[in-house]
């Protein structure tokens, strides 16, 4: 994982664990890996891998059993939420970039149509 100078690793970790959530690589009611073995893979401090699942802990994503670690929660609905707001925040990143190329509305469209079928994504946006 590349992580950017504009904000902290920990809240770079909790949009790359929802990630992993919100496309199943972590599936729902599933057991999330260890700290440490998630600070080695992402060669990043135990206590920032820590500090992002709290993170995620507080709001509910996943959840801590004491004696066998962290889960991620079993709320369909909590996890469909979570990948509207990451969508939605990547396309208002987009929207702003593209605002500020001086493209228009359609060309905007356009071009993310364009994007999407060449990228082979199917309907139900996998890919």
């Amino acid at each position: 994982m590349h992580f950017d100078n504009d904000s902290p690793i920990w809240l770079q970790l909790v949009a790359e664990f929802s990630r992993r959530i919100v496309t199943g690589e972590w599936p729902a009611g599933g057991r999330l890996p260890g700290v440490r073995e998630l600070a080695v893979e992402l060669g990043v401090n135990p206590n920032t891998v820590q500090r992002a699942l709290a993170d995620m802990d507080r709001g509910g994503l996943v959840r801590s059993e004491r004696t066998t670690g962290r889960f991620v929660t079993d709320d369909r609905s909590l996890i469909d939420d979570v990948q509207i707001g990451l969508a939605t925040q990547a396309a208002d990143s987009f929207v702003e970039k593209a605002a500020g190329l001086g493209m228009t509305p359609q060309q905007a469209r356009d071009l993310i149509t364009n994007r999407w079928t060449s990228n082979d994504h199917d309907n139900d946006g996998s890919r």
